[in-house]
C-alpha cells in the first residue's frame, strides 16, 4: 500500500499531450525533481491529455493546472477548458508558449464575448483570427523581455528585464489588445518591438502565461522562477485546503 502525500505536497495537472519529442516535456520531470530537492516545493503531477481535459471533474482537485507547451494540443477544447476552469476557480494557473496562446484565447471567447475568434495553428482559413503566425518565427530563439514595474512578472522575476528561450510560431494579433486590456487582462511583458510575451490576471491568486518556454531556461537542473512560483502558489493552495471540487 502506497505511503500517503505529505501534507506540504500538492497535486499539479500538467495539461498537454506529452511526448518525448517536445523538449519542454522531457525538461518536466528533472525539473520536479529539482523543485522538491533544492526548493522543498513537493509537487505531485499529473499529466492529463487535452482530451481527458475536456471531461467534466478531469480537473477536480488539482492544486494547480500547467498548460504545457506542444500545440497544435488533440484538442482545442480541453486546452480552453484548463485555462477556464483554473481562472473562474482561482486555481494557481501558469501557461506556457501554446498554454499562453489558450489562455487568452479562452479569456477573449469567455470574458471578452468574442466568441468568434480563432487561433490559426487550428483554425488556419478562420475569418477572425486572436492568435496569427508571427511575422518572425521564434523557433529556437531568444529574447529580451521587458516586464511591467509592479506586475507579478516582475515580483517572480525579480527584475524589469529578462532574457527568455522561445520555441513559437504564434503570437497575439495586436487588434484585440485594447478589448482584453478593458475586461482585466494585464499584458506585463514585451519584447523589445513592444510585441506582448507575457499575461496575467489581476486579482487572481496566481495567472500567468508566457508566449517564451521557461521549461528550458539554464540546463533544467535550476528551475526557473516563474516555475518555482507556480510550485509555492500550488503548495499554499494546498496548505489553505482550497482545492474545490469541480464540475
Amino acid at each position: 500500500m502506497p505511503e500517503p502525500l505529505n501534507i506540504s505536497t500538492a497535486r499539479v495537472a500538467l495539461v498537454g499531450d506529452r511526448s518525448p519529442s517536445v523538449r519542454a516535456h522531457a525538461r518536466i520531470p528533472g525539473l520536479l525533481d529539482a523543485l522538491a530537492q533544492r526548493d522543498q516545493l513537493v509537487l505531485d503531477a499529473y499529466w492529463v491529455p487535452t482530451q481527458d481535459a475536456e471531461s467534466a471533474g478531469a480537473l477536480a482537485g488539482f492544486d494547480a493546472i500547467w498548460l504545457v507547451p506542444g500545440s497544435p494540443y488533440r484538442s482545442e477544447a480541453g486546452a480552453i477548458a484548463a485555462a477556464r476552469i483554473a481562472r473562474e476557480q482561482g486555481i494557481p494557473f501558469l501557461g506556457t508558449c501554446g498554454g499562453f496562446q489558450h489562455a487568452v484565447l479562452e479569456f477573449a471567447r469567455d470574458v471578452c464575448g468574442l466568441s468568434g475568434v480563432d487561433h490559426a495553428e487550428n483554425q488556419p482559413e478562420a475569418d477572425d483570427l486572436l492568435i496569427v503566425p508571427l511575422a518572425c518565427s521564434l523557433v529556437g530563439h531568444e529574447g529580451a523581455v521587458k516586464v511591467e514595474a509592479g506586475s507579478l512578472a516582475e515580483r517572480v522575476l525579480g527584475a524589469e528585464r529578462t532574457v527568455e528561450r522561445y520555441h513559437c510560431s504564434y503570437g497575439l494579433r495586436p487588434v484585440y489588445l485594447d478589448v482584453l486590456r478593458a475586461h482585466g487582462l494585464r499584458f506585463s511583458g514585451v519584447d523589445e518591438a513592444g510585441d506582448v510575451r507575457i499575461a496575467e490576471l489581476p486579482g487572481h491568486p496566481f495567472f500567468l502565461a508566457t508566449l517564451f518556454q521557461p521549461e528550458l531556461a539554464g540546463d533544467g537542473t535550476r528551475p526557473h522562477p516563474i516555475i518555482q512560483a507556480l510550485a509555492a502558489a500550488a503548495v499554499d493552495h494546498a496548505a489553505r485546503g482550497s482545492a474545490p471540487t469541480l464540475t
